[in-house]
């Protein structure tokens, strides 16, 4: 049946639609164009939120390596990973989810993350995604980072709740803004769902989001989640913004 359906439906490079050789079943192929313009982060990388690092072989399994940003800027959430640069190949599979009406895009993305986040993710983890506001959500009509953690979680066989926390109000986007305006644009705006408070009580909290740049929103996240009791808190992101892009 599968073969069949290989005929009919060959596969497709998911960031251009080129047919592609087939590569197994894992969705996320892509064609020869496509992957060099792609980084995936692999290697050496800041432990607690997933940039790439110069790797010389000896640093990359160190559970300390941390990046500038992350020795000077106070991070609340204990680990992070991402699964790609935010650039080429990469951006413009971010941005055709997240605003060019692709959910289609999700099983591809997801699975690339899901193996990024593995270190991150135990029995007892609930995973959950960075919420949108009902304004924006209606606006969109999914929330693309709860697309992808229902698949991480999924498939890591752990708890899901796309609902544990709530935009308390409607924030402007962070594009083009300071590190400083970007901490300030969300402070106070997220907090856990009342409903969903006795369900990672004391437990491990892994968030997903599609990118981090200054951190900002991912803070403000891990801070309501201390603040109602949570377990430690850790990060994963489909792309990671890094500065020399």
């Amino acid at each position: 049946m599968k073969g069949a359906l290989r005929l009919l439906y060959p596969p497709q490079c998911v960031a251009c639609g080129t047919p592609v050789a087939a590569q197994g079943d894992e969705p996320g192929q892509l064609c020869p164009v496509c992957f060099p313009d792609m980084r995936f982060i692999a290697g050496a990388a800041c432990t607690r939120c997933g940039v790439p690092l110069p790797d010389d072989g000896t640093g990359a399994d160190d559970p300390l390596l941390s990046c500038d940003d992350c020795l000077s800027i106070a991070r609340p959430w204990a680990q992070g990973r991402a699964a790609m640069v935010y650039s080429g190949t990469g951006r413009r599979l971010v941005l055709a989810l997240k605003h060019g009406d692709r959910p289609d895009l999700a099983p591809a993305l997801a699975t690339w993350l899901a193996r990024a986040a593995s270190p991150l993710i135990g029995p007892d983890t609930v995973v959950a995604p960075i919420p949108l506001h009902l304004r924006r959500l209606l606006k969109r009509r999914y929330n693309q980072a709860a697309l992808i953690s229902g698949r991480v979680a999924r498939a890591h066989g752990v708890l899901h709740l796309p609902d544990l926390l709530l935009r308390q109000r409607h924030t402007p986007g962070q594009d083009h803004r300071s590190a400083g305006d970007r901490f300030a644009n969300v402070a106070g705006a997220l907090a856990v769902n009342p409903r969903r408070a006795a369900a990672v009580a004391g437990r491990p909290v892994v968030l997903v989001d599609d990118v981090m740049a200054s951190g900002a929103t991912l803070a403000a996240a891990t801070d309501a989640l201390l603040a109602a009791g949570s377990g430690p808190v850790s990060v994963a992101v489909l792309a990671r913004a890094v500065k020399d892009d």
